[in-house]
C-alpha cells in the first residue's frame, strides 16, 4: 500500500471508528473503485451497511472479503451473524465452520494469538445462538472456543449455563466441580455451583460451598447473604415437616 493510499485508508478508518459512517463510506467506496484488496475496507463497508439494515449489501461485501481471503475470520463471523439475523441459521453456521477448516489446514503450528482470536469468534456466535435460545448450537460453539482458548474458567462457566438451560444439570455440576478442583480460588465457580444446588433444594451442599467461599474470602457479602437465606429456607422446611 503506497503512502498516499495508506493515508486515505487511515482517514476512512478514523471516520469509521468515530462513527461518522457517511464520510467513511464515501472514501471506502472510492477505494473499492480503485480495485483495493484491503480486507478491512470490505469489512468496514459491510459493517456500515449492516448497521443501516442494508443486509444484502453487507452480505455482498463480507463475501467479497472472503473471496480474497477465505480464512478472514472477521468477515466470516460478520456474515454468519447477518445470516442468523435473517433466519438463515444453518447457512450462517456453515460459513464460519468452512472458514475455520481452511484456517486449520493453513496452520503449520499452534499460534496462541490466532487461537484466542478464533475462540472469541466462536464465543460471539455462541452469544447469538444463546440469545435466540438455540442452546445446543451455543454449546457447540463454546466447546470449540474452549479447545482454542486459555480462558478455561470463563468459558466453562458459560458452558455450565448452557447445560442448565438445556436441562442437563448433571453435566453443569460435573464441569463446575472439575473447574473448582483445577482452580480452587476461582470463587465464581463455587458461587455458581452453590446456586445450582440451592435451586434444586440441596441446601446442605449449597451451604458448604458458600462456607468454602467465606473460608477464602471472609468478607464475601454475597456468600454471607445466601447462607442466611439457605438457613431461613431450612427452618421453614423443618417447621413444615413437623406440622
Amino acid at each position: 500500500m503506497s503512502q498516499e493510499i495508506n493515508e486515505i485508508f487511515e482517514e476512512a478508518k478514523t471516520y469509521f471508528i468515530d462513527g461518522n459512517y457517511k464520510m467513511a463510506e464515501s472514501i471506502l467506496n472510492q477505494m473499492i473503485l480503485n480495485h483495493t484488496r484491503n480486507l478491512e475496507v470490505f469489512q468496514m463497508l459491510a459493517t456500515i451497511y449492516y448497521d443501516r439494515g442494508q443486509f444484502n449489501k453487507a452480505i455482498r461485501f463480507f463475501k467479497r472479503a472472503l473471496e480474497i481471503d477465505p480464512t478472514y475470520t472477521d468477515a466470516s463471523v460478520g456474515l454468519s451473524i447477518i445470516l442468523n439475523d435473517i433466519g438463515r441459521y444453518d447457512e450462517g453456521k456453515q460459513v464460519f465452520d468452512e472458514a475455520q477448516k481452511l484456517l486449520d489446514k493453513r496452520k503449520n503450528q499452534s499460534d496462541p494469538f490466532l487461537d484466542e482470536k478464533l475462540a472469541s469468534k466462536h464465543e460471539e456466535l455462541a452469544d447469538l445462538y444463546f440469545q435466540y435460545k438455540r442452546y445446543s448450537e451455543a454449546l457447540d460453539q463454546l466447546l470449540k472456543a474452549q479447545k482454542l482458548s486459555a480462558r478455561k474458567p470463563e468459558i466453562t462457566m458459560r458452558l455450565s449455563e448452557c447445560y442448565l438451560k438445556m436441562g442437563d444439570q448433571q453435566k453443569a455440576i460435573r464441569d463446575l466441580k472439575n473447574l473448582i478442583k483445577e482452580y480452587p480460588n476461582f470463587l465464581t465457580a463455587r458461587m455458581k455451583l452453590a446456586h445450582v444446588f440451592y435451586d434444586s433444594n440441596q441446601l446442605v451442599e449449597a451451604t458448604e460451598l458458600w462456607e468454602s467461599v467465606l473460608a477464602r474470602d471472609p468478607h464475601h457479602q454475597e456468600a454471607k447473604k445466601w447462607i442466611k437465606m439457605a438457613q431461613a429456607v431450612g427452618v421453614t422446611y423443618l417447621n413444615e415437616s413437623t406440622m
